[in-house]
């Protein structure tokens, strides 16, 4: 397709960023809702008096709810929501007093409960909803499907996320100083990095 305007140069669709920036959640109270939003600990943002914004920690994406902004039936979200240790954030949930299911892993033969025993990542989750029954999917990822992430964007969203990747990284790094004679590795931080940066991509580990 040609671009007539002035001084430009045209592009391809797939060379355009297109980040998802909200979701729209359907609700029937809002005081109610941002009751909830605000308990769960997630930044209420600035925004036109016709909506409200809430961002989850470490998230680049928002959500939007208020009168008249959609016309889905509330309830009927279904989102999902990663972090880096689904345990912990069920305990954090619980703690809080926001009723969540009990974890579980999905098997060829039906989700059974608990988490998944080799910790896999995508594989452990849990649900909770908000008042309105929009459901919320916490999923444990702790390394990326190959092509997830391109090496240049690697980033972490929060302390948390970077703290628990540096020891996967320590448990990683003392296997390979063992398998080395158990001597100490003066390149550690270059290790350290490439484990990182191959983690979050989804690339094959240092070992």
């Amino acid at each position: 397709m040609t671009d007539y305007r002035e001084g430009s140069t045209a592009v391809k669709l797939d060379q355009i960023d297109m980040k998802l920036e909200v979701t729209v959640i359907p609700v029937t109270d809002v005081e109610r809702a941002k009751a909830f939003y605000t308990k769960l600990g997630w930044r209420q943002d600035v925004t036109p008096p016709w909506v409200v914004q809430f961002t989850p920690r470490g998230s680049g994406a928002s959500i939007h709810f208020g009168e008249g902004i959609t016309t889905a039936e509330p309830g009927s979200g279904r989102h999902f929501l990663v972090v880096p240790d689904v345990v912990a954030a069920h305990e954090a949930l619980v703690a809080e007093g926001i009723e969540v299911g009990p974890l579980y892993h999905p098997t060829p033969d039906g989700p059974v409960e608990g988490a998944d025993p080799e910790r896999r990542s995508y594989v452990t989750r849990a649900e909770f909803a908000d008042p309105d029954g929009n459901t919320w999917v916490l999923q444990e990822v702790t390394t990326r499907l190959p092509g997830r992430v391109e090496p240049g964007e690697t980033s972490y969203a929060s302390i948390t996320d970077v703290a628990a990747a540096l020891r996967r990284a320590a448990a990683a790094h003392g296997e390979h100083e063992k398998r080395n004679g158990g001597e100490y590795d003066q390149n550690w931080p270059e290790w350290y990095a490439e484990y990182l940066v191959k983690e979050q991509t989804g690339e094959q580990l240092p070992l």
